[in-house]
């Protein structure tokens, strides 16, 4: 049998013995739609906040409607702080807000106002969202306070835009656009959970063909085995970043055969680096062991959650080594940021260099621990002279 047909042999023994027993996708499947669930509601609306009026005067009411006009907040009047920091210990509310006595009177005289705010810090998110609101309040009760002053001065309306407003800002959606924060972090999750996977998938594939009886697979082989995980995990992508967050009704800019070209060669990257990981390791239980403590820690590392400009050099210098890394700029760039794909060819590169570094230092270790490279040493030096 010539290399070929092993090869094409193996892939569809594989292949079709995967699809037979599709368990494992089924509880992929799963997984996935359990943790979506935190983001079938993409941003955070209704939040409860306890408000205290203790100046009961027109301008604390009217500052609390604004508050309470908001999206993304509603009010809950509190009499006595003591009950209100009681239901906030219980999480029954996210802050407190408390408009002090003389607000009114301090605000008409010009004087400064301080509206204390105490938050839930457990819940950072939460706490941006809600002084984002506050403070929006805040600004439209004073515009709207000047603008009847500068009214009954004589001003006119477009005067009056030009003094309370002296410069508009208009805000473009250029760097992690979207309908919510959700819309961002989402696509990194599904990134991790692909190459987690895949990268347990052909860890588990490897061993299991070099410990068959026939003893060391030839290469065909071993590429058709490999190979044959790709058709599934090109399927995989396709419900990861089109069907799943269509519907979840998140922003998709990329084509599907964008997609698909951008997600093969970060497939081709973590089938290089499970090349490694399986040289490494050698042992099913401790590549499983150290892919479940590895896969946090990576995900926090991606740029995901946190920008990788303000990471450490030596913390960015190990996400750059990930094809986690690239695959989710990547994605987040053409599907949520609408960015050109001739704008990633830089990502792209990085990912089938990463897959051809890890693909060859998997075959360096590989030949390191069966001494095969000793015996080249060897072999070199006993060859004899011309």
């Amino acid at each position: 049998m010539n290399n070929w047909n092993l090869y094409w042999a193996t892939f569809n023994k594989i292949l079709v013995g995967m699809l037979k027993k599709p368990m494992w996708l089924i509880m992929l499947l799963i997984t996935l739609c359990l943790m979506s669930l935190a983001y079938v509601q993409p941003t955070s609306w209704d939040l409860p906040i306890a408000v205290i009026d203790q100046d009961n005067s027109h301008m604390s009411r009217e500052l609390i409607r604004h508050i309470d006009a908001t999206a993304k907040v509603e009010t809950t009047n509190y009499i006595h702080l003591a009950e209100a920091r009681t239901d906030m210990l219980q999480r029954k509310l996210f802050a407190i807000i408390i408009v002090p006595t003389d607000f009114e009177k301090r605000l008409l005289g010009g004087q400064n106002v301080t509206v204390p705010v105490y938050g839930d810090a457990t819940n950072r998110f939460a706490n941006a969202q809600i002084q984002q609101d506050l403070m929006s309040a805040y600004q439209q009760l004073l515009s709207e306070y000047n603008t009847l002053l500068l009214l009954q001065s004589g001003f006119s309306i477009e005067q009056i835009k030009v003094l309370l407003e002296p410069i508009r800002g208009e805000t473009n959606g250029l760097f992690n656009p979207g309908i919510s924060y959700a819309a961002i972090v989402f696509p990194g999750l599904l990134v991790m959970l692909l190459q987690h996977s895949l990268l347990i998938t052909c860890v588990r594939v490897s061993i299991t063909i070099r410990g068959t009886p026939k003893g060391k697979p030839p290469l065909p082989v071993y590429l058709g085995a490999l190979s044959a995980l790709l058709p599934i995990w090109l399927f995989l992508s396709l419900i990861f970043f089109v069907l799943w967050p269509w519907i979840l009704s998140y922003r998709q800019d990329a084509s599907i055969p964008e997609l698909l070209l951008i997600t093969f060669p970060f497939l081709l990257a973590v089938l290089g680096l499970g090349k490694l990981v399986t040289e490494c390791l050698r042992s099913v239980e401790m590549i499983y062991l150290t892919l479940a403590f590895v896969t946090t820690p990576v995900f926090y590392i991606s740029g995901t959650i946190w920008p990788i400009q303000a990471m450490p050099d030596w913390v960015r210098a190990v996400s750059a080594a990930l094809p986690s890394t690239w695959a989710t700029k990547i994605i987040a760039g053409i599907n949520q940021m609408n960015m050109p794909l001739q704008w990633m060819l830089k990502e792209i590169a990085m990912m089938l260099l990463l897959g051809f570094v890890y693909m060859v230092l998997g075959i360096l270790v590989r030949m390191l621990r069966n001494g095969e490279l000793r015996g080249m040493r060897l072999f070199t030096k006993r060859r004899p002279k011309n």
